[in-house]
């Protein structure tokens, strides 16, 4: 088949991965890239030798010649990107968070779902080896039916010296962190009926929230808990990895540090390494979400390809977005928030 052209927008700390897992997906190739800063827009240029460059989305759209948009920007740019592209009839990949509120995720959601143009949240955490590895053994039955579950991601990694804007921002670990693991947690146990969350500030030279545990109540009467901090000093550090706990009916599961996996049923005790693939571009310890970052988009060719709906289409994220927006609600009003009532 013929492979689909792509075009890119923001070059910043991240889309460096995105550029070099485009190089591996296959049935695509990313033609044009869009900047407003020259000096990124250069050295990402260079690096994987784009000859089209943009400092204007405008300019870009009109231009065209691509069937599909990888918007790796900021938030606070997202919705007006993903109209441009919804105005152009362009399919779009846009990057966590969806947006600034959860009135323009579903703005946006509804304005391509009216043009018929396909849109896809790059919300890559569940893409993960070890957590496909532990929706693998739950939809085997390996544990009959969970009741409980945790979700974990406690670090003292410096995330600051890469992404240094994170400390200015006023909400930070829900919405940067928590959003993947909140979608995690929906991807392993199912929807959610309402949220409680409690959160604090221990590093005294950001703005935002670094802890959070937010309790969740699953549609299917599961309950689990979400806890993450980027305030936890651990004599191992587990970054970047998420440990998942899951008690069923009959047996357990344990994703632990070292990307081991645990489970424990009437058969006996298994253990299975389930570490993600280093890729020829990748370094430790990103590789676990660098890896991901390809099985996405390789994901979105596929289905594009075959008109498919996405596993994090613009339709389903909106419930992951919600559980972000429901967290901060709930940790401000110190009280559980009803999921339901945010989609009326």
């Amino acid at each position: 088949m013929t492979e689909l052209k792509g075009a890119l927008i923001g070059c910043g700390f991240f889309a460096v991965n995105q550029m070099h897992a485009w190089n591996d997906v296959d049935g695509a190739e990313i033609v044009a890239i869009c900047d407003r800063d020259p000096e990124r827009l250069k050295i990402v240029g260079d690096q994987f030798g784009i000859e089209r460059r943009y400092s204007d989305a405008e300019a870009l759209f009109s231009d065209g010649g691509f069937d599909f948009v990888d918007i790796a920007t900021t938030v606070q740019s997202h919705r007006p990107l993903v109209e441009m592209a919804v105005r152009h009839k362009v399919a779009a990949i846009c990057q966590k968070p969806f947006a600034k509120t959860l009135a323009d995720a579903k703005a946006m959601v509804a304005a391509c779902r009216d043009a018929g143009v396909t849109l896809m949240i790059h919300e890559n955490f569940r893409w993960q080896t070890p957590i496909q590895a532990v929706r693998k053994a739950l939809d085997e039955n390996a544990i009959g039916t969970p009741f409980w579950g945790r979700f974990t991601f406690r670090s003292g990694y410096d995330v600051f010296s890469g992404q240094p804007y994170l400390a200015e921002q006023d909400r930070f670990i829900i919405e940067d962190l928590g959003i993947h693991t909140l979608d995690i947690a929906r991807y392993i146990l199912g929807d959610v009926l309402s949220v409680t969350a409690r959160t604090k500030r221990v590093n005294p030279r950001i703005k935002g929230e670094d802890v959070a545990t937010i309790l969740l109540d699953h549609e299917s009467g599961v309950t689990s808990i979400v806890d993450v901090s980027y305030a936890t000093k651990l004599s191992k550090e587990p970054f970047p990895e998420t440990l998942i706990e899951l008690d069923g009916t009959e047996g357990t599961i344990r994703l632990t540090q070292g990307y081991q996996l645990e489970i424990a049923n009437v058969h006996g005790t298994r253990s299975f390494d389930v570490s993600p693939k280093l890729l020829p571009w990748a370094s430790r310890p990103w590789h676990n979400i660098q890896e991901s970052v390809y099985a996405i988009q390789q994901h979105w060719i596929d289905q594009l390809r075959h008109g498919r709906e996405h596993s994090t289409s613009g339709a389903d994220n909106l419930k992951t977005f919600a559980l972000v927006e429901a967290a901060y609600d709930s940790a401000a009003r110190r009280e559980p928030v009803d999921i339901g009532a945010m989609f009326q």
